[in-house]
C-alpha cells in the first residue's frame, strides 16, 4: 500500500487528505481532517515549526486510522500546498525535507504554491491555464517551457478581481455614498452599516486588522447580493470579470487550444460574477475552452503526491512555486 498526504494551508487554516497512490500517479482519497488556525506568518516567512507541529499529529492520527503506521508502512510521499509559499517559503523549504524523513520516515517531498496545487485540482497535469481566486486571485499556465504566473500580487499591489478587491470597492462605494460623492451606493452604504456598523467606524475597525483581506473579501457576498438591482454594484462585479479575464489571457497561449478553469471560493458567488466572467472570456479568448475544476486545491496536493509516489509527476520543477526533494536529491 503506497499511502500519500496532500496538505492545503490558507489563510482559513490548514487541511490534509491522507490516500492511496495507484501506478501511474491516479489517487484514492481515503481520510482528511483539519486545523482551523491558519500557520503564522511572521518577518521570515511561514513558520516551519509551527506548520511542523500540525503536520505531524495530523498525518500520524491519518495514518493510524487508515492501519498504517510511521516508518516502513508510513507514507510515500507528501505535497504541501500554501499561500505565500513563493516568497514566503524559505523556511518551509530549508526545515520541512529532513523534519519529515526524521519524523515520518518521508523521502518524497513536494512544496508547491497554493496555485500550484489549485492547477493540479483544476487540471491535473494538462497544459492549460487555472484562474484560483478567493480573497486573493492568480492566474497559472502551464506549457511546455514550464509555469507562467499573471497576478497573486497580494491585496494592495494586485490581486485584481479578487474577494478582498470586491469587498474594497463595495466599501468605497458605500463611503461616497455616505459623503455624498459621484459613484456611490446607498444600497452597499446601507449594507456596510449592518455589516460593520457606522460609517465613521470603519477605519478603526479595518486598518489595525492583520487579516485586512479576509475582512475585506467578507463584504464581497453583499456587493453580489445588490448586483440585480443596484448598477454601483453590477458595475463592480464587471470590473472583476474584467481583472480575472485580463490575468487568464495573460497566461493562455494567444493560439491553439487552451483548457480554462476556474477555481476557488469566489467563484461560490455566482452568476453575479460568473456571468460576466464568462462572457469576457468568451470575447477575449474565443479559441480557448472553459472546463470545470476536477477537484480543490486539497485534491490537488493529493495528486501531487500521488504522482511524486509513482514516478509520475509531469508538472514543471520550480524552486519557488514547485520545489521537488526526493531520496536521490537528499
Amino acid at each position: 500500500m503506497s499511502w500519500v498526504l496532500g496538505v492545503d494551508s490558507g489563510g482559513s487554516g490548514v487541511r490534509f487528505a491522507l490516500g492511496t497512490a495507484e501506478p501511474g500517479g491516479a489517487v484514492t482519497a481515503i481520510s482528511s481532517t483539519h486545523s482551523t488556525e491558519p500557520v503564522r506568518t511572521g518577518p521570515a516567512g511561514i513558520d516551519p515549526e509551527e506548520f511542523l507541529a500540525l503536520l505531524l499529529p495530523a498525518a500520524r492520527t491519518l495514518l493510524a486510522g487508515a492501519g498504517a503506521a510511521a516508518g516502513t508502512e508510513g507514507l510515500s510521499a507528501v505535497a504541501v500546498g500554501a499561500a505565500g509559499m513563493a516568497t514566503l517559503g524559505d523556511g518551509l523549504r530549508a526545515a520541512l525535507p529532513a523534519a519529515l524523513e526524521r519524523s515520518l520516515g518521508v523521502r518524497r517531498l513536494a512544496l508547491a504554491a497554493d496555485a500550484v496545487t489549485a492547477y493540479a485540482g483544476a487540471l491535473g497535469q494538462r497544459p492549460g491555464a487555472v484562474v484560483a481566486a478567493g480573497t486573493g486571485m492568480i492566474a497559472l499556465g502551464m506549457t511546455p517551457a514550464g509555469w507562467h504566473r499573471a497576478d497573486g500580487w497580494g491585496h494592495l499591489l494586485g490581486d485584481c478581481g479578487s474577494g478582498a478587491w470586491i469587498g474594497r470597492a463595495g466599501l468605497e462605494a458605500a463611503l461616497r455614498a455616505h459623503d455624498g460623492r459621484r459613484g456611490g451606493s446607498a444600497a452597499l452604504l446601507s449594507g456596510m452599516e449592518t455589516f460593520f456598523g457606522p460609517a465613521g467606524d470603519l477605519p478603526g475597525l479595518l486598518y489595525p486588522r492583520s487579516d485586512r483581506p479576509a475582512v475585506l473579501a467578507s463584504f464581497a457576498p453583499e456587493v453580489a447580493r445588490h448586483a440585480a438591482d443596484d448598477p454601483v454594484a453590477r458595475s463592480i462585479l464587471a470590473q472583476a470579470a474584467e481583472h480575472i479575464a485580463d490575468a487568464a489571457v495573460a497566461v493562455c497561449p494567444p493560439s491553439g487550444e487552451c483548457e480554462v478553469a476556474l477555481t476557488g471560493g469566489l467563484f461560490k458567488l455566482g452568476e453575479p460574477l460568473l456571468g460576466p466572467v464568462r462572457a469576457e472570456l468568451s470575447a477575449r479568448l474565443p479559441h480557448a475552452a472553459a472546463v470545470s475544476a476536477a477537484t480543490d486545491p486539497l485534491g490537488g496536493a493529493l495528486l501531487i503526491a500521488a504522482a511524486l509516489a509513482t514516478g509520475s509527476l509531469r508538472l514543471p520543477h520550480e524552486p519557488r512555486l514547485l520545489n521537488v526533494s526526493t531520496e536521490q536529491h537528499r
